[in-house]
């Protein structure tokens, strides 16, 4: 057991994972408006930077035919393809609230009834109504249970492996309920710091707790870890329930935003296409063709609401793809041993 603890994946959602930290901060932490602006950057900083380096001057390419017109044609479709996009993505948020009464009943008595299940789970009268209320409830409450497992264990290997297992579990939840203090639904702070309280393989550990050690464990340990148990488990789900209500959060913010940005991205399109002639800017600055830049720039504008749906996307799959399953499973690469392997 020991030796399956000093291999567990880390705790931290950004450390289980091949990805750079900073790659990571730019898909999960980042401001969206701050990723779609760099994306604009890098696209506008490259396209003049190969039309200056081409042996045939910039300003000859975009004069001989139309070319900036077929580009700026283009744009507009996809612009207005986008808009046509953002109504099926409102759509798609606007159904998961659309039911019968009956449906709308059977969901709040669902919810109700974890609510209830979640309050007796951490020890409280009301199971508090915020999400990161909710979700620290239930982290401190691993974390007390943890504590009296190690005060219910015995002595000798079994001891040593049910004081480890505790440590973990109660230096976990003091690090993610500090994150999950004060912090407000809609961020993604909330979520983040859900996806670092690595429950799944909490479960899995003290399964294999269990079916090591049980014979060793009084009926007090026994107790205590069955507890601790049924609380992780309903982590799992409230975690992926306000997961999900981020994401519908998220294509909320992304269809509203999408929408404002078609504005000037259309009008860029539209004043390129119509009223842009390269031919009457024919010089350069520094080698740089002013013809270029203005294409450039035109350009630039008119892709502003595919950089934006590029930033919210990438956060998105981001988090869905590392967490696909719920409960203890492990889908990623991680370091295996025999333990796991069993």
């Amino acid at each position: 057991m020991a030796d399956s603890d000093e291999r567990a994946p880390s705790d931290r959602m950004r450390e289980r994972g091949p990805h750079s930290q900073r790659w990571l901060w730019v898909v999960l932490d980042a401001d969206r408006r701050l990723v779609a602006a760099g994306i604009l950057a890098v696209l506008f900083a490259a396209t003049v930077a190969v039309g200056t380096l081409l042996p045939t001057p910039a300003f000859l390419l975009l004069t001989e035919g139309d070319p900036h017109e077929t580009l700026f044609n283009a744009l507009v479709g996809s612009t207005i393809t986008g808009v046509t996009l953002v109504l099926t993505l409102s759509q798609l948020v606007l159904s998961q609230e659309l039911g019968a009464a009956g449906d709308q009943r059977e969901r709040m008595e669902g919810a109700m009834a974890f609510r209830d299940a979640a309050s007796d789970a951490a020890g409280v009268a009301v199971a508090p109504a915020e999400p990161s209320a909710f979700l620290r409830a239930l982290v401190e409450a691993t974390s007390e249970q943890a504590n009296a497992l190690a005060d219910a264990a015995p002595g000798g290997d079994a001891g040593d492996a049910v004081a480890e297992y505790a440590d973990a579990v109660v230096e976990n939840a003091r690090v993610v309920a500090n994150q999950l203090e004060g912090a407000q639904f809609g961020t993604f702070e909330v979520v983040l710091a859900a996806l670092n309280y690595n429950y799944s393989w909490k479960i899995y550990a003290g399964e294999r707790l269990r079916a090591e050690y049980g014979d060793a464990l009084d009926d007090d340990a026994h107790a205590a870890l069955d507890d601790l148990l049924e609380t992780l488990e309903l982590f799992g789900p409230a975690r992926e329930h306000f997961k999900t209500l981020y994401f519908q959060w998220e294509l909320s913010e992304l269809s509203r935003t999408l929408l404002y940005a078609a504005v000037p991205a259309l009008g860029a399109s539209m004043v390129g296409l119509l009223l842009f002639d390269p031919a009457q800017y024919p010089g350069a600055t520094l080698g740089v063709s002013h013809a270029l830049v203005g294409v450039a720039a035109a350009a630039t504008v008119a892709v502003l609401p595919f950089a934006l749906l590029l930033a919210y996307i990438l956060r998105i799959i981001t988090v869905t793809k590392r967490t696909l399953s719920i409960g203890p499973f492990v889908l990623r690469e991680t370091e295996r041993n025999a333990d796991i392997d069993d």
